[in-house]
């Protein structure tokens, strides 16, 4: 076992909140590892170059989240090459909007693939690695669309309602069994390329704290790792102050 640290994974990441968790779970001490699909590895070498710079540990991997057979390669290689998984972070996204008419069964499979099935690969490998040991985290990032589905979002809302199910499942199987499992709702446009490619008052926005900061997301996804188990939480929300609800 390289380093002697216990690691995190965290599955898709990119510029924004990825990164922001990458980092922050960096900075607890974990060794972190970090996925994207090959295309954007280099990019993610980058983020992973930038953590170590900063002191942490750091590893980027090439992979798509969709297939069971890269998935268990990723753990087990973690789990030999890095260290034992502690917490496991589930933050791919596939928000794409298409009216209902304009929805192929193509668009609709791979968003399902990307938000709900790559969830389930994730979080039953984190299972498997965690449950023998007694410990550990699986967190889920949830959206809006998670609760709630509306216009244009059929596909991304019925992924995120069944990354959700998921979800609640494995924490009423895992957590007699020592592992949390929870499920964040971010209720709300996170600061990033994504917003920044569709706003252009998006700076206006931070000074107001109208639009949630990654980092201050990721310190949630922090503080509900840290939980005491008397009191574990199994969903949260989080939008900023002046989103109406």
């Amino acid at each position: 076992m390289a380093g002697g640290r216990v690691a995190c994974l965290v599955v898709g990441v990119g510029d924004g909140l990825g990164t922001a968790l990458a980092r922050a779970f960096a900075a607890e001490g974990y060794a972190v590892c970090m996925t994207r699909r090959a295309r954007h590895l280099d990019e993610l070498q980058k983020t992973a170059e930038a953590i170590r710079a900063d002191g942490g540990e750091a590893h980027a991997f090439g992979v798509d989240a969709r297939s069971e057979d890269e998935m268990q390669a990723l753990f087990a290689r973690i789990e030999q090459d890095v260290g034992p998984l502690e917490v496991v972070v589930f933050n791919i996204g596939a928000n794409v909007r298409f009216g209902i008419r304009e929805t192929t069964a193509r668009v609709f499979t791979k968003v399902w693939e990307m938000a709900c099935f790559a969830g389930f690969l994730t979080g039953r490998e984190a299972a498997r690695v965690m449950v023998p040991r007694g410990r550990g985290t699986i967190l889920f990032t949830g959206a809006t669309a998670s609760v709630r589905g509306r216009d244009g979002f059929a596909a991304f809302a019925s992924a995120k309602h069944g990354l959700r199910a998921v979800a609640q499942a494995m924490a009423r199987e895992l957590g007699p069994q020592g592992i949390h499992v929870a499920h964040v709702v971010i209720d709300g446009a996170i600061d990033g390329v994504f917003i920044r490619s569709n706003r252009n008052d998006v700076d206006e926005l931070l000074e107001r704290d109208a639009v949630l900061k990654p980092e201050a997301v990721a310190q949630s996804f922090v503080a509900v790792h840290r939980q005491p188990r008397s009191a574990w939480t199994h969903e949260l929300d989080l939008r900023p102050w002046s989103e109406t609800w």
